[in-house]
């Protein structure tokens, strides 16, 4: 199972095994990782899922979709290159190892 790191804004990070076919925001939902919100549970509609690629990790991702990049104007936090909506990042074999790390805050 592909493991995913999310680094807090404090620098702690968990890595977690995340099943394949789930999206960032789900392994960190549902492992209960602090500074990740989700209040649209994953519809790409609320921005609170935002997060940081590593930039080492950055180009293994296919670029965001209109509705995605749209969503990252609206962020609590200051939009970046590596910024992400985690609900949009579909974990395969390939994430393996990706870092994500977490905005100072999501709303």
């Amino acid at each position: 199972m592909p493991k995913i790191t999310y680094v807090s804004v404090d620098e702690t990070a968990r890595t977690i095994e995340v099943p394949v076919g789930t999206s960032v925001m789900r392994g960190a939902v549902f492992n209960d990782v602090d500074g990740i919100v989700a209040q649209c549970g994953g519809n790409a509609q609320c921005a609170t899922c935002h997060v940081y690629v590593d930039e080492a990790s950055a180009d293994r991702l296919d670029a965001a979709r209109p509705d995605e990049d749209h969503m990252l104007d609206f962020t609590a936090s200051p939009r970046r290159d590596t910024s992400r909506l985690s609900c949009q990042l579909t974990v395969t074999e390939d994430l393996d190892g990706l870092i994500v790390h977490l905005p100072e805050r999501q709303n």
